[in-house]
């Protein structure tokens, strides 16, 4: 790689040098400037004083982050591993809306994609390591997933119970006109959202609402403990993330990842 390459690189995917660390800083400005222009520019009011200033600064960014996305493609080894990586498509995505409202002028439901941006925030997050424990959450809650379903399915099966029961109970002249409707005032008491558009009316159903509210405090703290019990196993074993094709399962201390061939800055 040449020496041109490899400076690119160290200011694009680096967090440690000085020119890394504004090219950060200008990357997240653009990014909440752009998404800020966005959301102004959906208010009618501002739309109609200032949308030629807003569509200026839109195709403005728009080839900021097209020659930022050219240039992380030109400055790395295998390009396929930024294009088809996670943030790779997100940058790509965050650039067509506005191409493409050249070609279908009246295709503005794209330019929803465009908010897509923000998520390159969290990329630059990882100077301050918040990546690492969205990793590690992440991890967990794969780790935990089955346990998760099991859990999902027994919450299925006593909303369905308990509607079922809150329909003999109380009927059709409370509220609960059929066992759907009824499995939804279920659902809603149980996880203790409670709107109050059906309440029962009987003493035995307030009876056991009362015993299903209860019931709620227990049963929200079961997926807490679930996703605690799996992140103890699922620490970081001393491994890093390459910095382009975002792969998390690199050993400390290798000079190359051994997925797309990138050469580890030193940050890294």
């Amino acid at each position: 790689m040449s020496e041109f390459k490899e400076n690119v690189k160290s200011i694009i995917f680096g967090t440690t040098t000085i020119y890394g660390k504004l090219f950060d800083i200008v990357l997240i400005g653009s990014i909440l400037i752009s998404v800020i222009i966005v959301m102004l520019d959906s208010v009618s009011a501002y739309h109609a004083t200032h949308g030629h200033l807003f569509y200026s600064l839109e195709w403005i960014f728009t080839i900021l982050f097209t020659i930022e996305y050219c240039l992380r493609i030109y400055c790395i080894r295998l390009p396929s591993s930024y294009i088809f990586s996670f943030f790779g498509i997100i940058d790509l995505l965050a650039i067509i809306p506005t191409y493409l409202s050249i070609i279908f002028p009246g295709a503005t439901v794209f330019s929803v994609i465009r908010v897509l941006r923000v998520l390159r925030i969290f990329r630059v997050l990882k100077l301050v390591q918040f990546m690492g424990e969205a990793e590690q959450l992440r991890k967990a809650m794969v780790a935990s997933k089955n346990k998760i379903f099991v859990f999902l399915f027994y919450v299925l099966t006593l909303v369905i119970i308990l509607g079922s029961v809150m329909y003999l109970v109380e009927g059709e002249e409370s509220g609960f006109d059929n066992i759907p409707r009824s499995i939804y005032w279920a659902i809603v008491t149980l996880t203790t959202v409670g709107y109050g558009d059906i309440s029962p009316q009987t003493n035995l159903g307030q009876v056991i609402a009362a015993m299903i509210m209860i019931m709620g405090y227990s049963i929200i703290a079961v997926p807490t403990g679930i996703v605690t019990s799996a992140m103890r196993f699922t620490q970081n074993k001393q491994q890093m993330q390459c910095s382009v094709c975002e792969d998390k399962n690199q050993r400390k201390g290798t000079k190359f990842c051994n997925n797309c061939g990138a050469k580890f800055l030193n940050d890294d």
